[in-house]
């Protein structure tokens, strides 16, 4: 009985990190200033398709990113972050989205590129 529970125990474990075995890292370099767009980015990105984890470091203002290469690919990612209003490794927010976000963001230019963000 000892065996058949340390055998069930060892295919389980096997099985679990089995599925997290096609899981790529993704880095975007992105305008990110202020809590309310790591807010809004960890709780918005978390919902594209095949993402498991969203960490925003505003120090760096690098957004991280863990997903099943499967299920998304760097562009899709970067897209999705361009459609919530902030850069994107170079690329502009979306202009549209831009203009919804909390004014705090709007006010820093979190969703532009340095060049474009006001003095």
């Amino acid at each position: 009985m000892k065996h058949t529970i340390t055998l069930l125990l060892a295919l389980w474990a096997s099985q679990a990190s089995a599925q997290h075995g096609d899981d790529a890292h993704l880095d975007i370099v992105s305008s990110t200033v202020c809590d309310m767009c790591e807010r809004t980015i960890e709780e918005n990105l978390i919902y594209e398709k095949g993402v498991r984890q969203v960490d925003v470091d505003l120090a760096t203002s690098t957004v991280h990113v863990t997903y099943k290469a499967g299920k998304n690919t760097p562009e899709g990612l970067r897209a999705a972050l361009v459609k919530l209003g902030y850069s994107a490794d170079g690329m502009p927010g979306d202009p549209k989205a831009f203009a919804k976000l909390p004014a705090c963001c709007q006010k820093e230019g979190c969703g532009k590129l340095p060049t474009e963000a006001k003095p």
